[in-house]
């Protein structure tokens, strides 16, 4: 069984497939965000795990200083080429947990669908320090859920991650559940261990179809299946493309996106 520590780090080798695929985040998520900490031209921002830069540009537009943390060197050659018509945006090529910032300094630390890879210990305790009294954290995330719409379909997608996905990583079949609100809700009490106040969480929701062929290429961005031996991978991808063409020929993701908010006292 392959370790999955460090599963991280393999999104930088797919870095355009990603920027590609991976999906940004609804407008009214971020409305949400700045009647809760407004930010504009005086602001200053630091974003943890930019990835493809699917959060920064709605961030940035509010002229903002923003610095993004993240770890890999294709996403950061990305991200700057990308965001180069900001001139107060920088990208620091490390690791969040590893990056030393001034106390008492930051106005808002986002991330959108990364702040786990951190261990949560230090980051929550990271982020508190970095931010000046009544600035705000903000964690993101896009948690999809397969067709429920076709049940037929689930099912034949479970009988091929029993037989190829749980098998290499030496794991019992999972049973696949919808993101909730209670997880939502238990997510955004983790920030009160360590000193956070004003807590409140929201969720958000939408449908996305995808070819089999896109859909591959969706799976082909998640660290998981990135790693995955030829062997496994190749027929277990021709499983999946089989029973969605078996299916309709198309596959929807229900996407629940859950948004924490927090302030430093």
């Amino acid at each position: 069984m392959p370790s999955q520590e460090g599963l991280g780090m393999t999104f930088d080798t797919v870095a355009p497939l990603y920027e590609r695929m991976r999906p940004g985040y609804m407008p009214e998520l971020y409305e949400t965000l700045f009647q809760y900490i407004p930010i504009g031209e005086e602001s200053v921002v630091v974003e943890v795990g930019a990835g493809g830069g699917q959060a920064t540009g709605p961030i940035l537009q509010t002229g903002c200083t923003l610095t993004t943390v993240e770890c890999g060197a294709q996403f950061s050659a990305r991200l700057q080429e990308k965001f180069q018509a900001y001139p107060k945006f920088s990208v620091c090529t490390a690791k969040f947990e590893d990056t030393v910032f001034p106390p008492d300094t930051y106005d808002l630390v986002f991330s959108a669908s990364a702040f786990h890879w951190v261990p949560e210990q230090i980051g929550y305790e990271k982020v508190y320090a970095m931010l000046r009294s009544n600035g705000a954290f903000a964690r993101f995330a896009n948690h999809p859920y397969r067709d429920k719409g076709n049940p037929a379909l689930s099912r034949a997608l479970d009988d091929l991650y029993a037989q190829y996905y749980y098998p290499f990583y030496n794991k019992p079949p999972a049973v696949i559940a919808e993101y909730t609100e209670q997880e939502a809700a238990e997510r955004a009490r983790i920030a009160a261990r360590y000193g956070f106040t004003d807590i409140r969480y929201a969720l958000f929701h939408r449908q996305r179809v995808f070819t089999a062929e896109e859909y591959l290429q969706l799976l082909g961005t998640y660290s998981d299946h990135i790693v995955l031996e030829a062997s496994v991978r190749n027929p277990f991808f021709a499983g999946i493309a089989a029973a969605i063409q078996d299916h309709g020929g198309t596959i929807t993701l229900y996407d629940t996106i859950d948004l924490q908010l927090v302030r430093k006292p």
